[in-house]
């Protein structure tokens, strides 16, 4: 099996940065792909970023510009960098692996993002 382990939020004021981290252990050759998703209080869990093991990057629209998501060559770290960070960024951030086969994603328990003057 994958675990993930998130780190790297905090409190930052407006238009500040932050990098988050995952980490991955476990099985990492079967994960096919990894994801950044965030969810804010009373809202339903949305997509910030996902990477494939070939590279290719999808971002939500809210955050296009922004982040940047990437990946260490070894695979088992996953970055999310945000720039110009605003209120609406904040959230709690989670990283999502999508497994190779039948077995279910898997997911961290998520670093609070919260971003306030």
């Amino acid at each position: 099996q994958v675990q993930l382990v998130e780190s790297g939020g905090g409190l930052v004021q407006p238009g500040g940065s932050l990098r988050l981290s995952c980490v991955a252990s476990g099985d990492i050759r079967s994960i096919y792909a990894m994801g950044w998703y965030r969810q804010a209080p009373g809202k339903e869990r949305e997509l910030v970023a996902r990477i494939t093991n070939g590279g290719s990057r999808r971002y939500g629209d809210s955050v296009k510009g922004r982040f940047t998501i990437s990946r260490t060559d070894t695979r088992d770290t996953m970055y999310l960098q945000m720039n110009n960070l605003k209120p609406e960024d904040t959230a709690v951030y989670y990283c999502k692996a999508e497994i190779l086969g039948t077995s279910p994603d898997r997911w961290g328990r998520g670093t609070q993002v919260t971003v306030s003057s």
